[in-house]
């Protein structure tokens, strides 16, 4: 325990916050038409490890993170599948970022949610979470998550990595 916060919970959170800044250099990589490979991995990976280690706690029942956490997992199967499985092709590029988006804004929505519980000058505005400031704030993010994955989506074409040389046009 450090600071009455055990290492599972450290590492959640440290996890959560590496995936957070990765995340949203990638999303304005998205949205300048860059692929940022290293770092989009480094954001899939450890946007996955955050949910799945928030399935690792202490579980009372069916809570509103359960239900977080089960939704966030299958957007990350699907982000994962059209990212490295399916390499963006086609249909997959759209469905790529709008799962990418879409993990990103869940991992924000989660540290909105945990900065109103736990940073004492938010949750004097917001004690039960059902406060306007706290649905302000969130309706706020969630604005600026679809504007930016709509720009994202325009604007990310990445080119194939894989396309082999065929000679054509090279005299």
């Amino acid at each position: 325990m450090f600071f009455g916060v055990s290492g599972l919970q450290t590492f959640h959170v440290l996890i959560s916050l590496v995936g957070i800044g990765t995340g949203l250099v990638v999303l304005f990589g998205m949205m300048g038409a860059n692929r940022m490979s290293v770092l989009t991995a480094v954001f899939l990976a450890t946007t996955l490890v955050t949910t799945l280690t928030g399935f690792m706690f202490t579980f009372n029942g069916f809570t509103p993170a359960i239900g977080v956490g089960i939704v966030s997992t299958l957007i990350m199967i699907v982000a994962l599948v059209a990212r490295y499985l399916r390499r963006m092709k086609g249909s997959w590029r759209g469905i790529y970022v709008v799962t990418a988006v879409a993990s990103l804004y869940l991992n924000v929505f989660v540290l909105v949610v945990q900065l109103f519980l736990k940073v004492p000058p938010l949750h004097a505005y917001a004690p039960t979470g059902s406060e306007p400031p706290f649905a302000i704030v969130q309706g706020a993010v969630l604005l600026l998550f679809i504007a930016a994955g709509i720009l994202a989506l325009f604007r990310f074409r990445p080119t194939s990595v894989s396309q082999p040389a065929t000679g054509l046009g090279t005299r």
